[in-house]
């Protein structure tokens, strides 16, 4: 019985985290209700406070947000596991296929046109000011896949060199600077960079 509860109680979360998507991509983040919400999702809003908290609204977004990063990391997984042999190509790979993808996704692009309107958009914030739950969680598994991927990388130099993927790979993802690929060859460089640095002259 404890099962099924949680199954029916996933299903229902899933719900109302489809109709919040369908409002943010078509209307905005700032214009989102939860009673519209609700509506959507043909619950009440009592079952939606119940679900996400009384800061219900926020508790969405962030749920959103961990829904789509789960969605990219399991896709930057797959191009990673084309490219063991080579770190710069793994990168590479890994980095394209995000901002690829984040060109074209949905939720990304209704949030930053609202950014880049000057709307309230406050959404934006889980990937730059309280990025904190994506960028771990991206940052957790990038450290596990390149230890076991790349052994000869020393601990210190992986760890620099993950944080520098994710926060260039999302900044690059917030204000585009060239092209995918152009943009993915470059992080893909000072990443290798950075894991396999040059020994220092100290003659």
């Amino acid at each position: 019985m404890t099962r099924f509860r949680e199954a029916v109680r996933g299903l229902l979360r899933e719900r109302v985290l489809d109709a919040a998507y369908e409002l943010v991509t078509t209307e905005g983040w700032g214009r989102l209700r939860v009673a519209a919400v609700a509506r959507a999702a043909g619950v009440s809003r009592q079952t939606v406070y119940n679900e996400f908290g009384s800061n219900s609204k926020d508790a969405i977004g962030l749920a959103l947000v961990e829904r789509e990063a789960e969605q990219f990391l399991l896709g930057i997984q797959r191009e990673l596991d084309q490219h063991r042999d080579s770190l710069n190509a793994a990168a590479r790979a890994g980095v394209g296929f995000v901002l690829g993808q984040a060109a074209d996704n949905p939720l990304i692009k209704s949030v930053l046109t609202a950014a880049r309107g000057g709307e309230d958009d406050d959404l934006l914030a889980y990937l730059t000011t309280r990025s904190e739950p994506v960028f771990d969680t991206a940052t957790a598994m990038l450290d596990a896949y390149a230890s076991d991927a790349w052994p000869e990388v020393d601990a210190h130099s992986r760890s620099l060199a993950v944080e520098t993927i994710v926060r260039l790979t999302v900044s690059h993802i917030v204000q585009p600077a060239a092209s995918p690929e152009e943009s993915a060859r470059r992080i893909a460089a000072i990443t290798t960079r950075i894991a396999y640095p040059a020994p220092v002259d100290e003659s």
